[in-house]
């Protein structure tokens, strides 16, 4: 079950923090015992955390959703601007990473677009359709990101 995955994996990195061996080590004078990871246990703990990380030295693909596309967003082509679908807890500078590292253009600002969730009816049936995140990027001029 998906639901309970996360105690195997917990009990895993247990199991693979218990198998390192404990050294001593120097701490500003005094002898201390502390557990030292190996090269293939710390690869091993990693390998089991399986989540979204977008803080890194570089860019993710996971930032952006996808391309937005609307009669808007191609009129706003023209003056180098592309609009995106982006999760909703990244904010400007992870956005200009990606674009930068996915594309291999220049970023020179970003714009966040939050749209809520609106009460849809069909029939007597109500719901809610979704809300989402855009962002406007900016880039160079004279630089082009092929979307279509």
């Amino acid at each position: 079950m998906a639901l309970l995955d996360f105690l195997k994996r917990k009990k895993e990195v247990e199991k693979a923090k218990d198998k390192k061996p404990e050294t001593l080590r120097r701490v500003s004078g005094q002898e201390k015992a502390e557990k030292v990871s190996d090269v293939k246990d710390t690869k091993e703990v990693k390998e089991i955390k399986t989540t979204r990380s977008k803080k890194t030295g570089g860019f993710s693909y996971e930032v952006i959703r996808e391309p937005h596309i609307s009669e808007k967003s191609t009129n706003l082509n023209q003056n180098d601007k592309y609009v995106f679908k982006v999760y909703s807890d990244t904010n400007k500078p992870e956005i200009k990473k990606s674009v930068e590292g996915i594309y291999g253009v220049n970023v020179l600002s970003v714009n966040i677009i939050k749209i809520p969730k609106k009460k849809r009816r069909i029939g007597k049936t109500e719901g809610f359709r979704k809300g989402y995140t855009k962002a406007v990027v900016t880039i160079k001029e004279g630089q082009k990101i092929e979307i279509f």
